[in-house]
């Protein structure tokens, strides 16, 4: 058994991370705040060990067609982000993560998309979009991008 650390702190970021004040004002409709509760416990995806920490945990989450694009620009199939999880996993690692800014938006019939900002360890700050899908299996991630922010 591997012991992981992953620490969350949901709470405003600093002043310094209000960038730009071209930035949209993004709301969440009132109907959707259960949604936006529900998935906002989820994220960041693959970091919250009480959903799972196994590749079987992981791929319980993720529709047969996921794919992810990176902070790089990459593009990332399911099985090669399956295939990185499971060595992250592998290994005892701790990280401190604060999430803020979750925001809800209907697609589709029982498709969502969350956006929310992400400071890494205090020092990589990205903008994160996932794409929810709600299935008679519960929740399954369709998609997953993350934005560094540049200018800090």
């Amino acid at each position: 058994m591997h012991s992981i650390l992953v620490v969350f702190l949901a709470k405003k970021l600093p002043d310094h991370a209000i960038l730009f004040p071209m930035e949209p004002t993004l709301t969440t409709a009132p109907e959707l705040e259960p949604i936006l509760a529900e998935l906002s416990s989820r994220e960041p995806i693959f970091h919250r060990p009480e959903f799972g920490t196994t590749r079987a945990g992981f791929e319980s989450m993720m529709a047969e067609d996921f794919w992810e694009t990176g902070a790089s620009g990459r593009r990332y199939s399911r099985q090669f982000v399956l295939d990185e999880l499971e060595k992250r996993y592998s290994a005892p690692h701790a990280e401190v993560w604060e999430t803020s800014g979750f925001q809800c938006r209907r697609l589709a019939e029982d498709v969502y998309l969350l956006t929310y900002t992400l400071l890494q360890d205090k020092a990589r700050l990205t903008r994160r979009a996932t794409i929810w899908q709600k299935t008679s299996d519960g929740w399954k991630i369709v998609y997953h991008q993350g934005t560094v922010v540049q200018d800090q």
